[in-house]
């Protein structure tokens, strides 16, 4: 039996996973035993459907488990002998360390599944919670306690518990596949991507270089964005790929109006490329509906026409303000804003086509000899793994 300091780590939806749960509870213990490399003081042990790290309880620990998906919550706890007396001092101490205010209420909140303890969920509450209430003077609230105390004694282990912080919830990375993410230096991407991480996929980047019209500034964000995103799974494989002599082309052959959904084209076809030499099936893009001219319903439409496998748009119903304050929250929002154009900025007409039609880009591209370029483009892109 553990005695000492730790975290208890609570899942979410992989309660719902009947007999394959087992796989998304090694996915995540992998991914947590991942985020903790480095910390050799402290030990994970899967036990019952949570995981338990122990031997520490530091905001280093949980700052690592932040972005672990999967995980529904997390409280730093004591882990204790299994005996009455020993539950009730460290409830008490933890009763006296709580900064009690005027008014303040506290509730104890046992569980006991180890049915051989000589108390029941009841009993323990009732001789603990007379205890602290003792000692410390405050009121008890069964509702709304402004303290809980949280008591659970198993077979093989003991331990309390006073907060319970939110864990990111999701699935953990890697058990719903891959996706080959169009990441940008913008703002959305990146957030597409986290909340694609968020649902269990793993993800490979790609990212439209146009040297020399964007410089080494450009590209070096985009690493660092997939530096954000691969925090979150087992390393980032950003392929860069060399766009300037497609855009050219389109720009001097092409009706301007089109040139952005024409890029775009493009785009996807090398992107498939890639995602089959990573042998992945989906491609996935920050595009939000109605956000820009190219994400009109009609626009996405002409883009996805030269899709063969499923474009997923997490945030094809989000607002630029909520993307921002999840940019925010995730990390990725001050790297984003940093003053370098992504090449979908470039010769970019004042007035681009909304409505844009099929058939008519079809056609442009036919009187357009891209196919060398393209091929061009796949076969020298550069793989960085960070």
């Amino acid at each position: 039996m553990f005695i000492g300091h730790g975290v208890v780590l609570r899942v979410g939806e992989l309660f719902l996973k009947g007999k394959n749960r087992y796989i998304f509870e090694q996915a995540l213990e992998r991914n947590v035993r991942r985020a903790l490399e480095g910390r050799d003081d402290v030990q994970v042990k899967p036990v019952h459907g949570r995981i338990f790290v122990l031997g520490a309880a530091d905001e280093d620990l949980l700052g690592r488990l932040r972005w672990v998906f999967g995980i529904s919550s997390m409280s730093t706890a004591v882990f204790c002998e299994k005996s009455i007396e020993e539950i009730t001092a460290h409830a008490v101490k933890m009763g006296k360390d709580h900064p009690a205010r005027a008014g303040d209420t506290f509730r104890i909140a046992a569980r006991r599944s180890d049915k051989n303890f000589d108390h029941n969920s009841t009993e323990i509450g009732r001789i603990v919670g007379a205890a602290v209430a003792e000692a410390t003077g405050l009121g008890v609230d069964l509702e709304r306690p402004t303290l809980r105390i949280g008591v659970e004694v198993g077979v093989s282990w003991t331990f309390l518990w006073t907060e319970q912080r939110p864990g990111p919830g999701g699935l953990p990375v890697g058990t719903s596949g891959r996706a080959t993410l169009l990441l940008s230096g913008g703002i959305d991407s990146p957030v597409a991507g986290h909340l694609l991480q968020k649902r269990g996929l793993e993800l490979v980047g790609v990212y439209f270089h146009a040297f020399p019209y964007t410089g080494d500034g450009a590209k070096n964000k985009v690493i660092d964005l997939s530096r954000a995103l691969a925090r979150r799974q087992k390393g980032f494989r950003l392929y860069v790929v060399p766009f300037t002599e497609i855009q050219e082309l389109l720009r001097d052959r092409a009706d301007a109006a089109y040139l952005v959904l024409l890029y775009r084209r493009a785009m996807i076809r090398i992107a498939q490329k890639i995602a089959g030499r990573e042998r992945i099936t989906a491609l996935a893009t920050g595009e939000s509906l109605g956000q820009v001219a190219s994400q009109t319903l009609t626009n996405l439409g002409v883009v996805q026409d030269v899709a063969t496998m499923p474009i997923l748009r997490p945030l094809i119903g989000f607002d630029k303000a909520e993307t921002i304050e999840l940019a925010r929250k995730i990390g990725t929002y001050e790297i984003s804003i940093l003053p370098h154009d992504d090449c979908c900025s470039l010769f970019v007409p004042k007035h681009p086509e909304t409505k844009g039609h099929i058939p008519k880009a079809t056609a442009m591209e036919a009187g357009i000899d891209l196919q060398p370029l393209l091929e061009k483009a796949f076969e020298t892109a550069e793989l960085l793994k960070i």
